[in-house]
């Protein structure tokens, strides 16, 4: 099982009390709501990808403090509440992708994955795909998912350049839209291709107006003196949360947290620790 980054330091923020009820609403592996339960936590564990459920189901029934459910966390609210789990002591976002939906989900979250088709979908009922984004959108509102999501200076010519490639074949394969990119931009290059890759699935999922929702959510589900703990990896998601706890005036507890780790991705990770 993939060890999350900055998992002691996300699990110690919750300070997790024996038969205290949790949430990790990221889900993922399990690798946090196990720390978690080992900690003596209750812990309701959600996640959009049901194939991700399905698999963490099996590592985890023989524990009866353990629930898993497949959904979108804008919906955690309802979701506490349907269920009778609140108000609770701890919830957290973990808002980065699993090791195994990039690497074995076939949906082509990963720029290696040549021949995945550009899906990109987290749940089955999202009705848009990738390739479906790439098809129907003109090279302005393209430029606008790339330059906004990606935080990618060449957006506009990756733009331009997709749109004309498509009046030729239709983009549905990520080892074509690597083609695009290497043509628009003149040279292959990992770090736009994982800038254009993250824009990309970002809009598909709608990921920043989901947080918006979740986060609203928790505060009427979480316990007096409760903990939030969110960890994010793109400027924008940390801006939301920023804000989130600015209006709601909740505190602070810690100052920014930076992963260790040496992969790009997981250098970006911000940590904070939110308390009512």
């Amino acid at each position: 099982m993939h060890t999350p980054v900055l998992l002691k330091e996300a699990v110690d923020g919750l300070d997790v009390k024996s038969g205290g009820l949790y949430i990790d609403a990221t889900a993922g592996e399990g690798g946090h709501l196990l720390e978690i339960a080992g900690r003596g936590g209750k812990v309701l564990g959600l996640d959009r990808d049901e194939r991700q459920i399905k698999r963490l189901t099996l590592n985890v029934e023989r524990l009866k403090n353990i629930k898993l459910l497949q959904g979108n966390f804008a919906d955690i609210e309802q979701i506490a509440k349907n269920y009778s789990f609140y108000p609770v002591d701890g919830i957290l976002f973990d808002l980065g992708l699993s090791m195994e939906q990039i690497e074995n989900s076939g949906k082509g979250f990963s720029y290696k994955k040549l021949r995945d088709p550009l899906d990109m979908r987290f749940d089955q009922k999202t009705q848009i795909t990738a390739k479906d984004i790439i098809k129907s959108s003109d090279k302005n509102q393209l430029y606008e998912i790339l330059a906004k999501y990606g935080e990618e200076i060449r957006s506009m010519a990756i733009s331009q350049t997709l749109v004309r490639a498509c009046t030729i074949k239709p983009i549905t394969e990520v080892g074509h839209l690597i083609q695009v990119i290497d043509e628009a931009i003149g040279k292959k290059d990992t770090k736009t291709y994982a800038r254009v890759f993250q824009a990309l699935r970002i809009a598909v999922n709608d990921e920043f107006e989901n947080l918006k929702k979740a986060l609203q959510g928790s505060v009427h589900i979480l316990s007096e003196g409760g903990r939030m703990v969110t960890i994010t990896f793109h400027s924008l998601e940390d801006r939301i949360v920023k804000q989130f706890i600015r209006e709601k005036r909740l505190k602070q507890l810690n100052k920014k947290v930076f992963a260790a780790n040496p992969r790009r991705f997981e250098r970006s990770a911000k940590l904070r620790i939110i308390s009512r």
